[in-house]
């Protein structure tokens, strides 16, 4: 992307640190004033570009690449439990239409807070059912009964699995991609489901 230095608009007490530092490059290099306002203003845009919110590009890509694989997990999982809710059968099904409700709810707004932290870090959400299936680590399954018991295990199997994604991988976004947010972040995501894995745990007992 090209720049225009002359057409930057900067206040003045900006420029006069600028100028302050083009001399003393000048003054070290011997180089041509021009010359050292030209490559000052280059390596300072090319740090600007190298990272977003203080964050590499590389270390952006990854973090997005995996808060994707868990947004298909956390849709794949919203789906299943929609299913849940819609199909349940047996005599307690109104209890359980009505706690699948709750827990689809709460992943529905799982699902649209992972995708707007893709976002807000400048990268794009997955949306389809082909890339979500090509990524998730969850299965979809074909069940002959739709009694309360059998969703039950499917589902908290696949909360669980989700739990140890994120737990295996939550000290990686701070300690390796620097991404302190995105730590505190799936943070809360993890708790929210070993709650619902709670939940759905207890209805076994």
């Amino acid at each position: 992307m090209g720049h225009n230095i002359s057409s930057m608009n900067y206040p003045a007490a900006s420029w006069r640190g600028i100028e302050y530092k083009i001399q003393l490059t000048h003054k070290n290099t011997n180089s041509h004033p021009a010359a050292s306002c030209e490559e000052f203003f280059r390596l300072k845009i090319n740090k600007m570009e190298s990272s977003l919110l203080g964050i590499k590009s590389g270390n952006l890509s990854s973090v997005a690449h995996m808060l994707n694989i868990l947004l298909a997990d956390e849709f794949l999982l919203y789906t299943k439990t929609r299913n849940a809710h819609w199909n349940v059968e047996g005599p307690d099904f109104y209890s359980k239409h009505k706690f699948f409700e709750t827990q689809y709810g709460q992943l529905e707004q799982i699902c649209d807070d992972v995708a707007e932290r893709i976002r807000a870090l400048d990268h794009y959400a997955i949306a389809s059912l082909q890339a979500f299936l090509k990524v998730t680590h969850l299965t979809e399954e074909s069940r002959e009964h739709n009694d309360s018991t059998g969703f039950i295990h499917e589902l908290l199997e696949d909360h669980e699995s989700v739990i140890i994604f994120i737990r295996e991988n939550i000290n990686r976004f701070s300690d390796k991609l620097h991404d302190a947010g995105t730590t505190d972040f799936i943070t809360g995501i993890l708790e929210t489901h070993e709650k619902m894995a709670w939940m759905l745990r207890a209805q076994l007992k």
